[in-house]
Protein backbone atom coordinates (compact mmCIF):
# COMPACT_ATOMS: atom_id res chain seq x y z
CA UNK A 1 0.00 0.00 0.00
CA UNK A 2 1.48 3.29 -1.10
CA UNK A 3 1.96 5.45 1.94
CA UNK A 4 -0.64 8.71 2.62
CA UNK A 5 1.75 11.27 2.06
CA UNK A 6 3.17 13.55 -0.35
CA UNK A 7 6.44 15.26 -1.25
CA UNK A 8 6.08 18.67 -0.49
CA UNK A 9 8.85 19.82 -2.44
CA UNK A 10 7.46 18.54 -5.90
CA UNK A 11 4.49 19.80 -5.22
CA UNK A 12 6.04 23.22 -4.27
CA UNK A 13 7.74 23.41 -8.03
CA UNK A 14 4.57 22.38 -9.73
CA UNK A 15 2.64 25.52 -7.61
CA UNK A 16 5.58 27.40 -8.03
CA UNK A 17 5.35 26.48 -12.28
CA UNK A 18 1.12 26.68 -12.15
CA UNK A 19 0.68 29.24 -10.09
CA UNK A 20 3.46 31.49 -9.36
CA UNK A 21 5.53 32.50 -6.21
CA UNK A 22 8.26 30.61 -4.59
CA UNK A 23 7.82 30.17 -1.06
CA UNK A 24 7.65 26.53 0.76
CA UNK A 25 4.82 24.34 1.26
CA UNK A 26 3.79 22.26 4.18
CA UNK A 27 1.33 19.36 3.75
CA UNK A 28 -0.67 17.42 5.94
CA UNK A 29 -3.16 14.21 5.48
CA UNK A 30 -6.91 14.64 6.42
CA UNK A 31 -9.25 12.54 7.60
CA UNK A 32 -12.07 11.97 5.37
CA UNK A 33 -12.20 12.98 1.86
CA UNK A 34 -14.29 8.82 1.02
CA UNK A 35 -12.90 7.07 -1.70
CA UNK A 36 -10.13 9.41 -2.75
CA UNK A 37 -7.24 10.88 -0.11
CA UNK A 38 -6.98 14.72 0.83
CA UNK A 39 -4.32 16.41 2.47
CA UNK A 40 -4.31 20.62 3.49
CA UNK A 41 -1.40 22.41 1.31
CA UNK A 42 -0.66 25.94 2.80
CA UNK A 43 1.62 28.10 1.41
CA UNK A 44 2.25 31.59 2.76
CA UNK A 45 -1.27 33.15 3.57
CA UNK A 46 -2.93 30.63 1.34
CA UNK A 47 -4.79 27.04 2.20
CA UNK A 48 -5.88 24.75 0.01
CA UNK A 49 -7.31 20.94 -0.13
CA UNK A 50 -5.64 18.49 -2.29
CA UNK A 51 -7.92 15.70 -3.40
CA UNK A 52 -5.79 12.80 -4.78
CA UNK A 53 -6.95 9.85 -6.31
CA UNK A 54 -6.74 6.48 -4.29
CA UNK A 55 -4.39 3.99 -4.33
CA UNK A 56 -6.25 1.18 -6.13
CA UNK A 57 -9.66 2.18 -7.34
CA UNK A 58 -12.83 -0.38 -7.48
CA UNK A 59 -13.68 -0.34 -10.55
CA UNK A 60 -12.54 1.67 -14.12
CA UNK A 61 -14.71 4.21 -13.74
CA UNK A 62 -14.22 5.41 -10.10
CA UNK A 63 -12.48 8.22 -8.36
CA UNK A 64 -11.56 10.26 -11.40
CA UNK A 65 -10.03 12.95 -9.98
CA UNK A 66 -9.83 15.21 -13.21
CA UNK A 67 -13.25 14.57 -13.88
CA UNK A 68 -14.35 15.76 -10.78
CA UNK A 69 -12.49 18.95 -11.50
CA UNK A 70 -13.50 19.66 -14.58
CA UNK A 71 -17.29 19.87 -13.00
CA UNK A 72 -16.47 22.21 -10.50
CA UNK A 73 -14.86 24.34 -12.40
CA UNK A 74 -17.47 24.61 -15.04
CA UNK A 75 -19.90 25.42 -12.46
CA UNK A 76 -17.90 27.43 -10.07
CA UNK A 77 -19.99 31.14 -11.20
CA UNK A 78 -22.96 29.08 -11.07
CA UNK A 79 -25.19 29.86 -7.96
CA UNK A 80 -24.04 26.48 -6.10
CA UNK A 81 -22.11 25.99 -3.09
CA UNK A 82 -18.84 24.51 -3.78
CA UNK A 83 -15.39 24.60 -2.90
CA UNK A 84 -13.29 26.91 -5.40
CA UNK A 85 -11.26 24.91 -7.76
CA UNK A 86 -7.39 26.10 -7.85
CA UNK A 87 -5.92 23.49 -10.62
CA UNK A 88 -5.40 19.84 -11.52
CA UNK A 89 -2.60 17.63 -12.35
CA UNK A 90 -2.50 14.08 -13.96
CA UNK A 91 1.07 14.03 -13.94
CA UNK A 92 1.97 10.85 -11.17
CA UNK A 93 5.59 12.36 -10.49
CA UNK A 94 3.75 15.27 -8.85
CA UNK A 95 1.91 13.90 -6.05
CA UNK A 96 1.83 9.91 -6.83
CA UNK A 97 -1.53 10.12 -8.22
CA UNK A 98 -4.01 12.22 -10.18
CA UNK A 99 -4.98 15.54 -7.81
CA UNK A 100 -6.80 18.82 -8.46
CA UNK A 101 -6.30 21.65 -6.02
CA UNK A 102 -9.33 23.62 -4.16
CA UNK A 103 -9.84 26.25 -1.27
CA UNK A 104 -9.86 25.67 2.06
CA UNK A 105 -13.26 25.85 3.65
CA UNK A 106 -13.35 25.96 7.53
CA UNK A 107 -16.19 23.96 7.91
CA UNK A 108 -17.79 20.57 9.41
CA UNK A 109 -19.49 17.63 7.90
CA UNK A 110 -21.65 15.75 9.91
CA UNK A 111 -21.29 12.16 10.62
CA UNK A 112 -22.19 10.83 13.97
CA UNK A 113 -21.96 14.50 15.61
CA UNK A 114 -22.94 18.20 14.65
CA UNK A 115 -20.86 21.09 15.14
CA UNK A 116 -20.87 21.73 18.89
CA UNK A 117 -22.29 25.13 18.69
CA UNK A 118 -25.53 23.42 17.37
CA UNK A 119 -25.87 21.12 20.15
CA UNK A 120 -28.26 22.80 21.92
CA UNK A 121 -29.96 24.88 19.32
CA UNK A 122 -33.12 22.83 17.67
CA UNK A 123 -33.51 25.99 15.71
CA UNK A 124 -29.98 25.38 13.95
CA UNK A 125 -30.17 21.64 13.81
CA UNK A 126 -33.76 22.33 12.15
CA UNK A 127 -31.71 24.98 10.44
CA UNK A 128 -28.81 22.79 9.11
CA UNK A 129 -31.40 19.97 7.33
CA UNK A 130 -33.32 22.38 5.46
CA UNK A 131 -30.21 24.42 4.55
CA UNK A 132 -28.52 20.94 3.08
CA UNK A 133 -31.98 20.76 1.42
CA UNK A 134 -31.90 23.74 -0.39
CA UNK A 135 -28.50 23.42 -1.41
CA UNK A 136 -29.61 20.28 -2.86
CA UNK A 137 -32.26 22.41 -5.15
CA UNK A 138 -29.57 25.15 -6.26
CA UNK A 139 -27.68 22.13 -7.23
CA UNK A 140 -30.58 20.91 -9.57
CA UNK A 141 -31.02 24.50 -10.88
CA UNK A 142 -27.90 24.92 -12.54
CA UNK A 143 -27.98 25.50 -15.98
CA UNK A 144 -25.69 22.71 -17.47
CA UNK A 145 -26.05 23.03 -20.54
CA UNK A 146 -24.80 26.81 -20.44
CA UNK A 147 -21.93 25.66 -18.10
CA UNK A 148 -20.28 23.51 -20.53
CA UNK A 149 -21.46 20.04 -19.44
CA UNK A 150 -23.23 18.99 -22.13
CA UNK A 151 -20.82 16.19 -22.81
CA UNK A 152 -20.95 14.52 -19.10
CA UNK A 153 -23.10 11.97 -20.02
CA UNK A 154 -26.10 11.20 -22.08
CA UNK A 155 -29.21 13.02 -20.46
CA UNK A 156 -31.82 11.00 -22.12
CA UNK A 157 -33.04 7.55 -20.54
CA UNK A 158 -31.37 7.64 -17.09
CA UNK A 159 -33.24 5.94 -15.60
CA UNK A 160 -33.43 2.99 -17.94
CA UNK A 161 -29.82 2.65 -17.95
CA UNK A 162 -29.68 2.84 -14.25
CA UNK A 163 -29.80 -1.06 -13.44
CA UNK A 164 -27.89 -2.03 -16.26
CA UNK A 165 -25.07 0.54 -15.33
CA UNK A 166 -24.67 -0.85 -11.99
CA UNK A 167 -25.05 -4.57 -12.55
CA UNK A 168 -21.94 -4.08 -14.82
CA UNK A 169 -20.37 -2.36 -12.61
CA UNK A 170 -20.87 -4.99 -9.79
CA UNK A 171 -20.18 -8.00 -12.45
CA UNK A 172 -16.81 -6.07 -12.60
CA UNK A 173 -16.00 -6.87 -8.67
CA UNK A 174 -18.56 -9.49 -7.29
CA UNK A 175 -16.44 -11.97 -4.69
CA UNK A 176 -19.64 -13.04 -3.33
CA UNK A 177 -23.37 -14.69 -3.78
CA UNK A 178 -25.44 -11.70 -3.72
CA UNK A 179 -29.49 -13.18 -4.95
CA UNK A 180 -31.20 -10.18 -3.21
CA UNK A 181 -29.18 -7.65 -6.06
CA UNK A 182 -30.94 -9.56 -8.79
CA UNK A 183 -34.43 -9.47 -7.42
CA UNK A 184 -33.94 -6.09 -6.41
CA UNK A 185 -32.93 -5.52 -9.58
CA UNK A 186 -35.66 -6.77 -11.33
CA UNK A 187 -38.17 -4.74 -9.77
CA UNK A 188 -36.93 -1.89 -10.21
CA UNK A 189 -37.19 -2.11 -14.25
CA UNK A 190 -40.39 -3.94 -13.89
CA UNK A 191 -41.77 -0.67 -12.38
CA UNK A 192 -39.56 2.03 -13.74
CA UNK A 193 -41.01 5.67 -13.72
CA UNK A 194 -41.26 8.66 -16.08
CA UNK A 195 -37.85 10.21 -15.26
CA UNK A 196 -37.63 13.70 -14.48
CA UNK A 197 -36.33 16.00 -16.64
CA UNK A 198 -32.54 16.02 -16.19
CA UNK A 199 -30.32 18.18 -14.55
CA UNK A 200 -26.39 18.01 -12.90
CA UNK A 201 -26.69 15.63 -10.10
CA UNK A 202 -24.21 15.28 -7.56
CA UNK A 203 -24.58 11.35 -6.87
CA UNK A 204 -23.30 10.89 -3.65
CA UNK A 205 -25.38 13.77 -1.48
CA UNK A 206 -25.63 13.10 2.23
CA UNK A 207 -24.96 14.91 5.01
CA UNK A 208 -21.03 14.12 5.38
CA UNK A 209 -20.45 15.59 2.16
CA UNK A 210 -21.78 18.80 2.93
CA UNK A 211 -19.59 21.22 4.88
CA UNK A 212 -21.45 23.24 7.26
CA UNK A 213 -20.38 26.49 9.66
CA UNK A 214 -18.76 26.01 13.03
CA UNK A 215 -20.76 29.00 14.48
CA UNK A 216 -24.39 29.49 14.69
CA UNK A 217 -26.42 30.14 12.62
CA UNK A 218 -26.48 27.12 10.82
CA UNK A 219 -25.78 26.78 7.18
CA UNK A 220 -24.40 25.02 4.74
CA UNK A 221 -21.21 26.43 3.18
CA UNK A 222 -19.87 24.27 0.38
CA UNK A 223 -21.10 20.53 -1.32
CA UNK A 224 -17.88 18.45 -1.51
CA UNK A 225 -17.04 14.72 -2.92
CA UNK A 226 -18.25 15.28 -6.38
CA UNK A 227 -16.98 12.01 -8.00
CA UNK A 228 -19.86 10.24 -8.97
CA UNK A 229 -21.77 13.72 -10.57
CA UNK A 230 -23.58 13.36 -13.69
CA UNK A 231 -26.07 14.74 -15.66
CA UNK A 232 -29.48 12.48 -14.70
CA UNK A 233 -32.96 12.74 -12.87
CA UNK A 234 -32.60 14.97 -9.71
CA UNK A 235 -34.70 12.89 -7.89
CA UNK A 236 -32.07 10.19 -7.31
CA UNK A 237 -30.33 12.68 -5.34
CA UNK A 238 -32.67 13.33 -3.18
CA UNK A 239 -34.32 9.62 -2.47
CA UNK A 240 -30.33 9.17 -1.36
CA UNK A 241 -29.95 11.77 0.84
CA UNK A 242 -32.91 10.52 2.16
CA UNK A 243 -31.67 6.90 3.28
CA UNK A 244 -28.94 9.16 5.49
CA UNK A 245 -32.05 10.84 7.31
CA UNK A 246 -31.11 11.54 11.28
CA UNK A 247 -34.72 10.44 12.07
CA UNK A 248 -34.92 8.16 15.17
CA UNK A 249 -34.49 4.26 14.68
CA UNK A 250 -32.77 4.52 11.38
CA UNK A 251 -29.61 2.68 11.36
CA UNK A 252 -27.91 4.09 8.68
CA UNK A 253 -28.65 7.83 9.85
CA UNK A 254 -25.79 10.56 9.97
CA UNK A 255 -25.77 12.58 13.23
CA UNK A 256 -28.58 10.11 14.24
CA UNK A 257 -31.42 11.60 16.07
CA UNK A 258 -30.91 10.54 20.40
CA UNK A 259 -27.36 9.57 19.77
CA UNK A 260 -24.57 11.12 21.73
CA UNK A 261 -23.60 14.47 19.64
CA UNK A 262 -26.55 13.89 17.34
CA UNK A 263 -29.74 15.17 16.31
CA UNK A 264 -32.22 16.08 18.95
CA UNK A 265 -35.31 13.57 18.82
CA UNK A 266 -37.84 15.83 18.82
CA UNK A 267 -37.36 18.84 17.06
CA UNK A 268 -36.54 17.60 13.24
CA UNK A 269 -38.19 17.95 9.95
CA UNK A 270 -39.24 14.75 9.25
CA UNK A 271 -38.30 13.56 5.85
CA UNK A 272 -41.85 13.65 4.43
CA UNK A 273 -41.76 17.76 5.23
CA UNK A 274 -37.89 17.74 3.82
CA UNK A 275 -39.56 16.24 0.29
CA UNK A 276 -42.11 18.95 0.47
CA UNK A 277 -39.35 21.49 0.71
CA UNK A 278 -37.63 20.36 -1.90
CA UNK A 279 -40.60 20.26 -4.14
CA UNK A 280 -41.68 23.80 -3.10
CA UNK A 281 -38.46 25.08 -4.02
CA UNK A 282 -37.87 22.94 -7.52
CA UNK A 283 -41.43 22.94 -8.79
CA UNK A 284 -40.77 18.85 -9.33
CA UNK A 285 -43.53 16.06 -8.76
CA UNK A 286 -42.41 13.33 -6.15
CA UNK A 287 -45.30 11.66 -6.04
CA UNK A 288 -42.97 8.85 -7.38
CA UNK A 289 -40.52 8.81 -4.92
CA UNK A 290 -41.30 5.35 -3.77
CA UNK A 291 -39.17 4.22 -6.64
CA UNK A 292 -36.33 5.95 -5.96
CA UNK A 293 -36.09 4.70 -2.34
CA UNK A 294 -35.71 1.51 -3.54
CA UNK A 295 -33.14 2.29 -6.02
CA UNK A 296 -31.10 4.20 -3.59
CA UNK A 297 -29.86 1.66 -1.03
CA UNK A 298 -29.53 -0.87 -3.84
CA UNK A 299 -27.34 1.21 -5.42
CA UNK A 300 -25.51 2.08 -2.28
CA UNK A 301 -25.15 -1.35 -1.42
CA UNK A 302 -23.37 -2.58 -4.72
CA UNK A 303 -20.90 1.23 -4.00
CA UNK A 304 -19.95 -0.76 -0.64
CA UNK A 305 -19.34 -4.05 -2.22
CA UNK A 306 -17.04 -2.35 -4.71
CA UNK A 307 -14.28 -1.53 -1.44
CA UNK A 308 -16.11 -4.70 0.48
CA UNK A 309 -14.40 -6.80 -2.52
CA UNK A 310 -11.29 -5.09 -2.64
CA UNK A 311 -11.50 -5.96 1.41
CA UNK A 312 -12.01 -9.79 0.17
CA UNK A 313 -9.14 -9.87 -2.63
CA UNK A 314 -6.40 -8.29 -0.03
CA UNK A 315 -6.09 -4.66 -2.02
CA UNK A 316 -7.30 -3.12 1.53
CA UNK A 317 -6.16 -2.87 4.33
CA UNK A 318 -8.90 -0.35 5.52
CA UNK A 319 -10.90 -2.09 8.07
CA UNK A 320 -13.98 -0.12 7.44
CA UNK A 321 -13.86 -1.75 3.97
CA UNK A 322 -14.76 -5.37 5.65
CA UNK A 323 -17.45 -3.62 7.60
CA UNK A 324 -19.00 -2.59 4.19
CA UNK A 325 -19.91 -6.16 3.74
CA UNK A 326 -22.38 -6.06 6.81
CA UNK A 327 -24.05 -2.54 5.72
CA UNK A 328 -24.75 -3.99 1.82
CA UNK A 329 -26.45 -6.66 3.06
CA UNK A 330 -28.01 -4.05 5.22
CA UNK A 331 -29.24 -1.58 2.45
CA UNK A 332 -30.66 -4.72 0.47
CA UNK A 333 -32.87 -5.98 2.97
CA UNK A 334 -34.01 -2.41 3.27
CA UNK A 335 -34.55 -2.03 -0.22
CA UNK A 336 -36.62 -5.47 -0.30
CA UNK A 337 -38.75 -4.66 2.60
CA UNK A 338 -39.57 -1.59 1.05
CA UNK A 339 -40.66 -3.21 -1.74
CA UNK A 340 -42.64 -5.77 -0.09
CA UNK A 341 -44.17 -2.91 1.86
CA UNK A 342 -42.73 -3.62 5.29
CA UNK A 343 -40.78 -0.39 5.42
CA UNK A 344 -41.37 2.87 4.56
Amino acid sequence: MAAVSLDDARLGAWLDEELGGSEPVATEALEGGGSCEIFSVRRADEHWVLRRAPYKASSSTAHDVLREHRILDAIKDAKVRIPRPIAACEDPTVAGRPFYLMDFVDGVPIRQELPEAYADSPEDQALALTEHIDALAEIHEVDWRACGLGSLGKSEGYLARQVPRWMAQLDGYRCRALPAVDEIAAWLESNLPQEQPPTLCHGDYKLDNLLFSRTRPARALAVVDWEMAAIGDPLVDLAWTLIFCPEQGNALALGAAGQPGGFLVDTLPTAEELVVRYATATGRDVSRLDWYAVFSPWKLAIVLEGSHAKHLRGESKNPIHQFFGAMTDRLLERAGKLIRGEAR
